[in-house]
């Protein structure tokens, strides 16, 4: 029998651990800070941009977000570019930021977007040299709210999309966020005002009545997206995906104008459209006529579906 020397139990220990860590960490976010727009002389340290991004990308990338064990190919793709277009005073700042996440389609090397969202209230106050730290049931700060909000809604649209109403815990995780962060009163977390906000946004996640439109999610994805490449029967897979247009058009006669529905047709409306070019002529008119109902902004697109 042989035995590792103190020094290699340790280390292999170590490794073990820290292998574990890693397992349990479930989002790969690049994070890109975009200070362009700032005004020369706004900020005196430029290298503060450079400081935000990595405590940003440690914060979302090495906290643990669930009890799920990823394994390091598993974690969830996304990007979270923040635009800084004002900086009123010292480590204060004002901007943008757009989320997206998405997840690989089965069996193929294409990668789809789960979740899109501009969010046009993205402020907060930076002090390099003090960490950023999450707080499940307190609100520390208007940056670690949001950021923990948008871990939550990715993780949310990624498990909807793998099992029907998956991402249930995970939007009302989101949606706490928000309950608490209305506290501070800042801008993106109040319910009035702007619809297209983080309030809005996560009401809908948990809101019944668009529970339609989350259970037509898995069907798009894992019934559908996931089975189209490979699908003998196309027939089956266009079912599916117009299933989902009808469970929209249901909800958006509920409540019109949902940012929820809104932002995922932003997202798919091309994918969509893609995914029907080869359905029979009654079912892409039947698509057609929903999504010029529900998303008019992309009538030009989906004009494509009834040419041929």
């Amino acid at each position: 029998m042989h035995f590792l020397p103190m020094k290699g139990v340790f280390l292999f220990l170590s490794f073990v651990f820290l292998a574990q860590i890693n397992l349990a960490q479930e989002l790969n976010c690049e994070v890109i800070i975009d200070d362009s727009r700032l005004v020369t002389g706004q900020t005196s340290e430029r290298d503060i941009f450079e400081k935000m991004q990595r405590s940003i990308s440690d914060f979302i990338n090495k906290q643990e977000w669930t009890t799920d064990i990823f394994d390091n190919e598993e974690r969830i793709s996304c990007t979270l570019q923040i635009t800084l277009v004002n900086s009123p005073s010292q480590n204060v700042f004002e901007g943008t930021a757009q989320i997206q996440a998405k997840r690989p389609v089965y069996n193929t090397t294409y990668e789809t977007i789960t979740l899109s969202f501009i969010d046009r209230n993205f402020n907060f106050i930076y002090q390099p040299d003090q960490p950023l730290i999450y707080s499940e049931n307190a609100f520390n700060d208007n940056l670690t709210a949001m950021l923990s909000f948008y871990a939550y809604l990715i993780l949310a649209a990624d498990y909807d999309s793998f099992s029907l109403l998956g991402g249930t815990k995970h939007a009302q995780k989101a949606f706490d966020i928000v309950n608490i962060a209305q506290t501070a009163g800042d801008p993106g977390w109040l319910q009035s005002g702007d619809t297209r906000n983080r309030y809005w946004m996560g009401e809908n996640m948990i809101q019944q009545q668009i529970t339609p439109f989350r259970e037509g999610i898995y069907a798009y994805f894992r019934l559908g997206l996931d089975r189209y490449l490979l699908a003998s029967n196309l027939d089956i897979v266009h079912e599916q995906v117009l299933g989902l247009l009808k469970n929209i058009e249901f909800v958006n006669q509920q409540i019109p104008e949902s940012v929820l529905i809104n932002s995922f047709l932003d997202a798919k409306y091309v994918e969509i459209v893609d995914m029907f070019s080869e359905a029979k002529g009654s079912i892409r008119e039947e698509a057609y006529e929903i999504l010029v109902k529900v998303d008019p902004g992309h009538t030009e697109k989906y004009e494509e579906l009834i040419k041929n």
